[in-house]
């Protein structure tokens, strides 16, 4: 047989189906993914919002944990070795995805005060510097359609230049034809093409599961033309489309669980990330409400970690410090494994495991995320793998196929 004739035929064969799957599955843009999205009313906002919600994420922790021990006791993970960390980084970086609420949280007050909110947000976001940050914009249903575009306008009429890794949020989709609307909408109000990228809030059963069976969030994605950055999952709006009393509406609940899996099957490989969503039990009160508050925050972000959703909503400041002591403990938890054996995957040295390329993929993702937040230092983690950072995102960035 000639293996160069059989070979040229296959490629001849299958070249349309592969690049249409280069288009639709280009795999990770790269892009760091926070670790959480903070909520913010637009009529809530204060100038340096973020080291405001930082300010008072450290005095929750002044009043109701004052050290390690007594984190650990509040929480139910061991916070020695990560308590100093957590008030690190609630100092220097507290907020790292800021968004703006124009929705849910904000209301529907009359034009000329959500007119006056928008302009104060614009500067608000101008001077905020977070790495990410932007706005939920009222949606496409009909009553509140001109509304949601009169804020997006406004706004970016007074937000010149863009911060970096800026987004808009579109709540409630329900269909395809929204997306692709989204996406002539960006078009018009930019200012440079390709400017403007958007997020898709899955509250809606119809973006789950649509009238022909099949997954309409994996067509919303593909209907976006490269601008969906994210989909996040709305964890009351959907409970209660699917009919869940509400209390037992939680991130944790079963019809969530359908969701959200489904959500990280259509999001695999295009390069959009998942965040998971919210809890409205809040820590605030004395101390045994602020003890409960963080239990169940505590263990619903591990959960979410563990589930392979890698980002969640903060609704208020108390649950900063919490964000952070479960998310640095799943990634130094994973780091001594990982390292070792990424370690002898790179060495090619036999052990206990005979990892593919895949799994040191996972792996090598683990611990850029875990750097990139601040769990991890750089410089342990290129001790521990033997390889330096640029190693560990070839193999984090590297695509299937």
């Amino acid at each position: 047989m000639d293996l160069d004739k059989l070979v040229s035929e296959l490629d001849s064969q299958l070249s349309d189906v592969d690049a249409l799957r280069d288009r639709l599955f280009p795999g990770s843009t790269g892009v760091r993914q926070p670790v959480h999205t903070v909520y913010v009313p637009a009529d809530q906002v204060v100038p340096d919002l973020a080291r405001s919600w930082g300010e008072r994420a450290l005095a929750s922790l002044d009043a109701f944990a004052s050290d390690a021990g007594a984190f650990t006791g509040a929480t139910g993970v061991d916070a020695v070795g990560l308590y100093d960390r957590v008030r690190a980084k609630l100092s220097t970086e507290p907020i790292e995805d800021l968004r703006i609420d124009f929705e849910d949280g904000y209301g529907a007050p009359d034009d000329a005060t959500e007119d006056r909110h928008v302009v104060e947000v614009a500067a608000v976001l101008a001077a905020a510097a977070t790495p990410f940050s932007g706005v939920r914009i009222k949606g496409f249903e009909p009553a509140v359609r001109r509304r949601g575009v009169r804020t997006l306008s406004l706004l970016l009429d007074h937000l010149n230049p863009l911060p970096p890794n800026f987004v808009i949020t579109l709540p409630k989709v329900t269909s395809v034809e929204q997306v692709e609307s989204m996406v002539w909408l960006c078009a018009q109000l930019e200012r440079l093409p390709g400017e403007l990228r958007f997020e898709l809030q899955i509250e809606t059963t119809q973006a789950v599961l649509g009238p022909d069976g099949a997954a309409t969030v994996a067509r919303m994605i593909h209907a976006s033309d490269g601008r969906c950055t994210a989909l996040h999952y709305g964890t009351y709006d959907y409970s209660a489309a699917c009919g869940v009393t509400a209390a037992h509406q939680s991130m944790a609940h079963p019809v969530a669980d359908h969701a959200k899996n489904i959500m990280l099957l259509a999001a695999a490989g295009t390069g959009v990330t998942v965040s998971d969503g919210s809890t409205n039990i809040l820590p605030v009160g004395d101390s045994d409400a602020v003890h409960a508050g963080w239990r169940l925050h505590t263990r619903l972000v591990t959960r979410s970690l563990e589930h392979a959703f890698y980002q969640g909503w903060d609704l208020h400041p108390h649950q900063l410090p919490t964000r952070y002591l479960a998310t640095f403990s799943f990634y130094r938890n994973a780091f001594p494994q990982a390292a070792t054996r990424l370690n002898a995957y790179l060495a090619k040295t036999a052990g206990t495991f005979l990892d593919e390329p895949a799994t040191a993929q996972a792996m090598s993702a683990a611990l850029v995320r875990g750097i990139d937040c601040g769990a991890l230092d750089p410089a342990e983690v290129e001790a521990a793998v033997g390889a330096p950072r640029s190693v560990l995102d070839g193999f984090a960035r590297r695509r299937v196929g």
